[in-house]
């Protein structure tokens, strides 16, 4: 079977090359060291799968310090860092020029740190602002347990969606 180059890299790099490189898609220590120590991975699949399903339960320490890595949406970040650029590049669905849909998000991402006292994460890539202000608004009703639940599954989408990018880099 051949890897593809991206996956054969990451399966080869020194544990400490790939966790520090796991750690951009991964934000939480432990789940990308345990990435990491499970390698080699057949193909890309695994891998991402193994993102998916990987540390376990997320404790709700482990998302707190995983949302301080996250800029709030429709504020991406600055720098010029990897993670900042995937940041940027995941938050391209959303109009930074409509002036309405700035505020909506505004409010919407204070209405959500008041409730929740954390940022508002969702998966960006791939949205418009329009689907995140939807998903906002829906997240707004939830619980705390529900909503730590709901972080936790975009906290995984987020980590395979960037896997899968660094893998293409």
């Amino acid at each position: 079977m051949v890897l593809d180059a991206g996956l054969q890299r990451f399966n080869e790099a020194p544990h400490s090359e790939a966790t520090a490189w796991a750690r951009v898609c991964l934000d939480i220590p432990r789940w990308a060291d345990e990435l990491v120590s499970a390698r080699p991975y057949l193909d890309r699949a695994a891998l991402l799968a193994a993102a998916r399903t990987g540390a376990g339960p997320l404790t709700a320490a482990e998302i707190e310090q995983a949302l301080a890595r996250h800029p709030r949406i429709g504020e991406p970040p600055g720098g010029d860092d990897r993670e900042a650029h995937l940041a940027r590049s995941e938050q391209a669905g959303v109009d930074s020029s409509d002036v309405a849909t700035q505020q909506r998000l505004s409010d919407g991402n204070r209405a959500y740190e008041d409730k929740f006292g954390r940022v508002f994460l969702v998966r960006a890539a791939g949205r418009t602002s329009s689907d995140i202000l939807t998903a906002l608004d829906q997240r707004l009703r939830n619980d705390e347990d529900r909503e730590l639940t709901v972080v936790a599954e975009e906290l995984r989408d987020i980590a395979a969606l960037r896997l899968a990018g660094m893998l293409d880099a």
